[in-house]
């Protein structure tokens, strides 16, 4: 087992929005990465992707509805479907690829 500090992980990258994977657990990949105030554009994936706010706040657009999601909360962006990330995002985010 190995212990792992999110928060100093995603501190030391050297970008915002830049993720770092840092293990895996069965089919799931587990990544970092620091938000800062700027929006990620929309994007979809096919497959389920776990949105885990260790700190701060993340503000997603899904279907044009605003989603807000704070800390130690998860947003589960299903397959299939687009979502983006609005101005206002910070703190750190865990993402869980399934």
């Amino acid at each position: 087992m190995a212990l792992v500090d999110f928060e100093s992980l995603a501190a030391s990258l050297p970008t915002a929005w830049t993720s770092s994977i840092t293990g895996q657990v069965g089919p799931a990949r587990i990544k970092v990465l620091r938000m800062d105030d700027q929006a990620y554009e929309e994007e979809t994936h096919d497959y389920n992707e776990g949105l885990l706010v260790i700190n701060g706040k993340m503000l997603l657009e899904v279907l044009g509805e605003e989603v807000v999601v704070t800390t130690g909360q998860m947003y589960l962006a299903v397959a299939g479907v687009p979502h983006s990330v609005l101005p206002g995002s910070y703190g750190t985010l865990v993402i869980i690829d399934m």
